[in-house]
């Protein structure tokens, strides 16, 4: 999902964008939500939130977490 998308999303919620990362809006939505704040949390390609919307997003962010490291 694009970053405008997720500042939307954020914006439906009332959450300020501002200076937000990806991760930290898809968190701040996550925590709104009453959900965990777990994006780019996932490891060895394990969730059992399958119905996630951030699912596709947040698989790549640990990738590429794991690429930098």
């Amino acid at each position: 999902m694009k970053l405008e998308d997720v500042r939307s999303i954020a914006k439906s919620h009332s959450i300020k964008a501002g200076h937000l990362s990806k991760t930290e809006l898809i968190n701040a939505i996550q925590t709104e939500e009453g959900n965990f704040a777990c994006f780019a949390t996932a490891r060895n390609g394990e969730c059992d939130q399958v119905d996630c919307l951030w699912r596709e997003d947040c698989f790549d962010a640990v990738h590429h977490k794991e690429e930098l490291s």
